[in-house]
């Protein structure tokens, strides 16, 4: 009896420690969350103060730098960012931008300008006067030549070659011999290529399981290879 009253007591104290163990993780785990609630919105509100001062409305005009006339339509983007704006018709614009930010302007006809926003700018404005320098480019110089003369101008007419009509050109392109260069040299169209494989294959099952016959028996190619002897279809090849 007294044995088991020493296991059961031993039991509760080993209980009693694991509870006290648990409660001292608990409250140190609430003091870290208790003191963690109470740092965070003041964390907070000095990230937003420091976004807040960085953030700079930006605005100013875009002038040419010999006549000081504003630029419309020009494209001023925030670099690294996908975002940015456009001139109006009198060359105004208006951006919010961060201190330290590259601005770009861009247009055509103009050379490209880079501007930094100071970083150590006070207050959360900031104007300019952006001017561009035009683009010049350069053409080739072109000769004028006096008109020819009245012999000159008898001798180009006379020989000059005056192209075929719709009529002529059919003509020529119906010619045999026309044809026939056209026709080895052209590449077959795609329903003619499938024609062809059709007609190959066609000619192959007809004869499938059997010889061919031999067109060396044939008289029908005899009599076409006369005639191509007689067109001269070897000795242009």
């Amino acid at each position: 009896m007294a044995a088991k009253l020493t296991i059961n007591g031993g039991i509760l104290l080993s209980l009693f420690y694991s509870l006290s163990v648990y409660l001292n993780c608990m409250k140190r785990h609430l003091l870290i969350l208790l003191v963690v609630s109470i740092i965070a919105p003041f964390a907070a509100k000095a990230q937003f103060e420091t976004i807040k001062d960085s953030v700079v409305q930006l605005y100013g005009i875009v002038m040419t730098a010999d006549s000081l006339k504003g630029i419309p339509s020009v494209s001023i983007v925030v670099k690294g960012q996908n975002r940015g704006t456009v001139s109006n018709e009198q060359g105004v614009f208006s951006i919010v931008v961060m201190k330290g930010d590259q601005i770009e302007f861009s247009s055509v006809g103009y050379l490209p300008k880079v501007a930094e926003i100071p970083r150590n700018l006070e207050g959360n404005q900031y104007s300019m006067i952006q001017l561009l320098v035009v683009n010049a480019e350069y053409l080739p110089a072109t000769v004028i030549k006096p008109r020819p003369s009245r012999e000159q101008f008898e001798r180009d007419f006379v020989n000059i070659q005056v192209p075929s009509d719709a009529i002529e050109i059919a003509r020529q392109n119906n010619d045999e011999t026309k044809r026939r260069i056209l026709a080895k040299t052209l590449p077959s169209d795609g329903r003619e290529a499938t024609n062809m494989t059709l007609r190959n294959n066609a000619s192959r099952y007809y004869y499938y399981g059997q010889t061919p016959p031999q067109n060396i028996f044939n008289p029908f190619a005899w009599s076409e290879f006369v005639n191509a002897w007689k067109r001269g279809d070897f000795k242009n090849k």
